[in-house]
């Protein structure tokens, strides 16, 4: 690999390492934030959801925008702007301004990732294509390792507001490496689909919020509600608009690929099921069985390093046993593992958490792989970006639809069982979730003995 793409793989991996120790080292964090800002530590969740939905909405511009001002400078102002996000958040005093400050640096985030893989695509010849993704994803899994570890630790050495300082110099790195390595390539420009824009975000907004405020105690079930009816009715406003205009901002054509269809609705309800999970362990840990975040951080890397262990591993997996068996399979063992973590008593050493933690891991690895190559396993050359746009966004919007849902059961049980039995609702929550693996077991049923037989042969 020659000098130049040496340097743009270091580039990417810089913004995928920022994004992914950003989405856990928050997670730890959550408790001691709330305890510093007044808030109930089991209210935090928009802090979390606020930012993947806010990339979730904005990925769709990455690409347009990057062909009207180059992929440097997009990715400069992204690298800035994500920054600028993390100092404000250090400052925040309370959850409405730190939850402002998160769409602040979900704008950022939004845009860093998608345009490194744009320019990467654009300007490595083929034959390197495959050394610097690889080289930028094993840099980026270092991310998961570290977050939960390293929020736990900051929070009880030093203070939360560390969480987000450790940016600057990430982004400092960052920003003087794309300078020297990444160029600034511009493309053919295409009319924004500005209404589709307002209309997915706003139904965005709205079903996130209803949510939102259906946990929560500090609003009517009324109002929730309508919040939540006025979210799905922009939805399918947006959904009528996008099949009566010519480019819409994400069209539905792809749909007419079942194993794009079959992959998709997987992606969705995999995020609903397992997305929970990391957001509501170090907040058991910690609120319900009084652990510090340091004790909760550690209890989470083993599903990052089990992650990364199975990895080579599922391409066998895949050629001996088929995507449909497969999946199948690993839904099941990912509910059993999420069901297991709702057994947990206050009697039970940690050691007991360590085989559930890494089966979690296992199997949610083995989903992401298995269901992201199916998605696109029917795709010629001129659906991937399409296609990899609209499966971005699925995957965001179901991370933040995921965690919005576990807070909402969480604070449902929490109302209707007495106030000091706060494990007992983690419990039932746990055991709530793991139910919608029935529901993904009953759209993988629709997959053939011989979806995916393509990918398998080529991919991992």
């Amino acid at each position: 690999m020659s000098n130049n793409y040496y340097g743009l793989a270091w580039v990417a991996s810089t913004a995928l390492f920022m994004q992914t120790l950003d989405a856990t080292i928050l997670n730890t964090a959550l408790p001691s934030i709330a305890a510093d800002l007044q808030e109930s530590p089991l209210e935090m969740q928009l802090a979390v959801i606020s930012y993947a939905l806010t990339v979730a909405l904005l990925i769709p511009l990455s690409g347009w925008l990057a062909d009207r001002f180059g992929t440097l400078v997009v990715f400069r102002a992204a690298i800035v702007v994500f920054t600028l996000g993390s100092i404000c958040c250090s400052f925040a005093g309370d959850l409405n301004s730190l939850v402002a400050f998160r769409v602040l640096q979900g704008a950022g985030g939004a845009l860093m990732m998608p345009v490194a893989r744009l320019s990467i695509i654009k300007s490595v010849p083929r034959h390197e294509v495959l050394s610097v993704w690889n080289m930028m994803v094993m840099a980026g899994l270092i991310g998961p390792i570290m977050g939960p570890v390293l929020g736990g630790w900051l929070v009880t050495y030093a203070s939360w507001h560390w969480i987000f300082l450790i940016n600057i110099p990430i982004g400092v790195v960052g920003f003087l490496l794309c300078g020297r390595y990444m160029p600034n390539l511009t493309g053919k420009i295409f009319r924004l689909d500005w209404l589709g824009f307002l209309l997915f975000g706003g139904a965005l907004a709205g079903v996130t919020l209803g949510l939102d405020m259906i946990g929560s105690r500090a609003f009517s079930l009324l109002s929730a509600i309508l919040i939540l009816l006025l979210g799905f009715g922009l939805f399918g406003g947006y959904y009528y608009y996008a099949c009566k205009v010519p480019q819409p901002l994400l069209g539905f054509s792809l749909f007419q690929y079942r194993t794009f269809s079959i992959g998709t609705q997987v992606n969705l309800i995999l995020r609903l099921c397992g997305s929970g999970a990391p957001f509501l362990l170090p907040l058991m840990l910690q609120v319900a069985y009084g652990y510090p975040a340091d004790v909760a951080g550690w209890m989470l890397t083993p599903i990052a390093l089990s992650s990364i262990l199975c990895k080579p591993l599922i391409r066998s997996w895949l050629n001996r046993f088929g995507y449909k068996k497969t999946l199948i399979a690993a839904t099941v063992l990912l509910c059993g593992s999420i069901v297991c973590f709702g057994l947990m008593q206050p009697s039970w050493s940690l050691w007991w958490l360590l085989p559930p933690l890494v089966l979690y891991g296992c199997t949610m690895s083995l989903l992401f792989t298995a269901t992201n190559t199916l998605t696109i396993s029917e795709f010629s050359e001129e659906n991937n970006s399409e296609g990899s746009t609209l499966l971005s966004v699925t995957q965001q919007v179901g991370l933040g639809l995921g965690i919005a849902f576990a807070a909402v059961v969480l604070n449902i049980y929490r109302t209707l069982l007495p106030p000091n039995a706060v494990a007992q609702a983690f419990s039932y929550t746990f055991f709530t979730v793991a139910t919608i693996g029935i529901l993904q077991i009953i759209v993988l049923l629709k997959l053939q003995a011989h979806d995916g037989e393509n990918m398998s042969r080529r991919e991992g």
